[in-house]
């Protein structure tokens, strides 16, 4: 028994020769450009459909000027923070008929520029989570002119268009529910220093006070392991609460404890910030901060999409989150 051949591939010459026309013609038709005579185009048309051909997305993208392509810079891929805003900012783009080129920073300022120049060469349109790099660069980049958009960041005085999340109502909510059970001195444990995510958290804690609390910060940094290594600072603090940085840090700081002797709530009281799916799953499960993910890349998403069309009437918009009360914090006893 003989195997059956590959099919072959049917090319733009292939309609061509079909259509009795030349390639430039044939590729004027399928990019929709009105020059050509209207009998010719349309047995152009009847070739196309008579011999099954699919034009390439990616090569019809590039005779228009256009990739067809989202960029999307990322401070940390492992972080699934970062996932659950890429997964929206997807379906935004699949349904839009785009795809999305994805490179993460690895939390280094120092490399972002290059990353994003990176991204400018391949993608009709950027987004910038979460990025650290100097003001200056965020400027530069800004002056390129490629459609761009940054989450979670704001620049004061850049023209450049920004999503945020309400990180600042978050901490209140969470200093409001820590005085509420009894406690007068927490430990904040910092995120990375070029996180605006970060900053923002710094100047709710430094109206504290006016729940009645003080604050200790510990510099820390956003994952577990930085987590795990700052618990020891915590305890000497001479804290009865820890607010950590995000869920990932809040982890870390549970294991150390849990290593030391140290029982969350009833030694010490522990919040994470994102709401991460394991966060409902630890043991204790964590008091935090819910992050509406999804619908900040949602949001995100067709913000970018329609800067990419020409639309410069994006007005600044910043995401609420809500406070998720678990067993990690209990009353001071």
């Amino acid at each position: 028994m003989v195997a059956s051949k590959r099919a072959k591939r049917i090319t733009i010459a292939d309609v061509a020769r079909e259509a009795g026309a030349s390639v430039a013609t044939v590729s004027r038709v399928l990019n929709g450009v009105d020059t050509v005579a209207p009998g010719l185009a349309e047995r152009v048309r009847a070739a196309i459909l008579d011999l099954g051909y699919r034009p390439s997305a990616a090569a019809q993208g590039l005779a228009r000027g256009r990739s067809g392509t989202i960029g999307v810079l990322v401070p940390d891929l492992a972080n699934p923070y970062f996932h659950d805003i890429i997964k929206a900012v997807s379906v935004v783009a699949r349904d839009a008929g785009s795809r999305v080129l994805i490179m993460d920073s690895n939390e280094d300022p120092a490399v972002e520029r290059e990353l994003t120049e990176d991204l400018i060469r391949h993608a009709d349109g950027l987004l910038l989570c979460s990025p650290r790099m100097p003001r200056g660069d965020l400027a530069a980049l800004a002056d390129r002119g490629t459609p761009m958009l940054v989450t979670n960041r704001q620049v004061p005085g850049l023209a450049m268009h920004s999503i945020t999340v309400d990180f600042f109502r978050g901490i209140m909510a969470l200093c409001g529910h820590l005085a509420q059970l009894g406690h007068r001195k927490v430990v904040y444990l910092e995120g990375p220093a070029g996180a605006w995510a970060n900053s923002e958290r710094l100047r709710a804690l430094s109206g504290a006070e006016a729940f009645g609390l003080r604050v200790h910060s510990v510099p820390c940094g956003s994952t577990t392991d930085e987590g795990y290594a700052a618990a020891p600072a915590a305890l000497d603090s001479g804290a009865t609460a820890v607010i950590a940085y995000n869920d990932f840090v809040a982890l870390g700081v549970l294991a150390r404890f849990s290593e030391l002797g140290v029982k969350v709530p009833d030694d010490m009281s522990l919040t994470g910030f994102d709401e991460i799916d394991m966060a409902r799953f630890s043991a204790p499960p964590l008091t935090t901060v819910a992050v509406p993910r999804d619908r900040l890349g949602q949001i995100a998403g067709e913000a970018l999409g329609r800067i990419m069309t020409g639309d410069d009437d994006i007005e600044p918009e910043v995401v609420p989150v809500e406070l998720r009360v678990r067993s990690s914090t209990g009353a001071l006893s």
